[in-house]
């Protein structure tokens, strides 16, 4: 037999039964003999078939709906461009029958994140896509979610005891190393460090693992280090805390902030006159406003469009062709500074 696109009919007269027997055996419906299902078997491994789950769920009407709980991006802008990639794979993948629906939650409101989930997981989805930056309150999702079947998914923050379907982010510990050696590397050996926790959460502390891992290992007992957390819900004591906290450490000349809000921190040091070396996240325009002035040094990329778009195209093509799911998938860490940031800009 030459390779072609075969029919139902063409397997059914190789085989020399029914094309209700085909039909039976393709589908997995209905009963077939054991001798009618061995010849129509035979058939399809010579000819190599292969099914195609597109052609089927169009066919059948068949449609898959992914939720994705997701901070709110008008809230903290570092969501903006996971919503853009997740965009983009609902778009490619919504004519085959994917449905994604956003459900975005207030990046510091426990209840507000408990409650989209509930409303997301009553919708009856085939897959939630999540970022669990509450750690109890995401194990329940994880719970919530196994008991009615529903697959399970995040990106950007990773919660090992969670067993879900797929990761896709970075190695959390792995980023903070590399920020403890940029920092190493451009400044002197006597350097006192700061790592500033802002609005703090989970995987900030992996970070932070991994910053403190790195000198320990290197014997870099000469640089000290320090960390402090801050929160930005009320802004003037933001201001105040931060302010104080730089009166009372004078040495401290490097920075590590753990997330992309490294650009609130820039203009309380501007006004005190130090010079500092400081290593932040994430391509917001203010980060990158600064970077290009040189008041941030590096930015390392954790790349949230891609991330969230491949979190959807995983979830869309397990669905549609089968095709197995990473249980991880760990993204490159770029530094972006002022020197290559044109070439990480669309």
């Amino acid at each position: 037999m030459n390779k072609k696109k075969y029919t139902i009919k063409d397997i059914a007269q190789f085989a020399g039964v029914s094309k209700g027997t085909v039909d039976r055996v393709l589908h997995k419906r209905g009963r077939v003999s054991k001798d009618a299902y061995q010849k129509v078997d035979r058939v399809l491994k010579k000819i190599d078939y292969r099914p195609n789950p597109i052609a089927r769920n169009l066919k059948i009407n068949k449609t898959y709906k992914i939720c994705v709980l997701i901070p709110d991006f008008e809230i903290d802008p570092y969501w903006l461009p996971a919503i853009e990639g997740a965009r983009i794979a609902a778009k490619e993948f919504g004519p085959f029958g994917v449905v994604v629906e956003e459900y975005p939650y207030h990046p510091n409101r426990t209840a507000h994140f408990v409650e989209q989930s509930n409303v997301a997981i009553d919708s009856n989805p085939d897959a939630l896509l999540m970022v669990p930056i509450f750690h109890k309150e995401s194990l329940k999702v994880f719970q919530n979610c196994r008991q009615k079947g529903i697959f399970l998914a995040s990106f950007n923050n990773h919660i090992d005891s969670l067993s879900i379907e797929n990761f896709i982010g970075q190695d959390l510990v792995q980023s903070g190393r590399v920020a403890a050696n940029l920092i190493d590397k451009v400044t002197a050996e006597s350097t006192h460090i700061a790592i500033i926790h802002i609005d703090e959460e989970l995987h900030m502390r992996q970070k932070e693992i991994g910053f403190r891992d790195y000198f320990k290992e290197k014997k870099r007992n000469t640089k000290k280090i320090i960390t402090y957390n801050l929160k930005t819900d009320n802004p003037n004591h933001f201001k105040t805390e931060f302010t104080l906290f730089l009166e009372s450490h004078p040495w401290i000349t490097g920075f590590f902030v753990t997330n992309s809000k490294a650009h609130l921190l820039i203009e309380f040091l501007r006004t005190d006159g130090r010079n500092f070396t400081m290593v932040g996240y994430d391509l917001l325009e203010e980060n990158l406003k600064h970077l290009r002035k040189g008041k941030i040094d590096f930015l390392i990329h954790q790349k949230p469009k891609r991330q969230a778009y491949l979190g959807i195209g995983y979830l869309a093509e397990y669905f549609l062709f089968e095709k197995e799911m990473p249980s991880q998938e760990l993204l490159p860490i770029d530094i972006v500074t002022a020197e290559n940031v044109k070439y990480y800009i669309n």
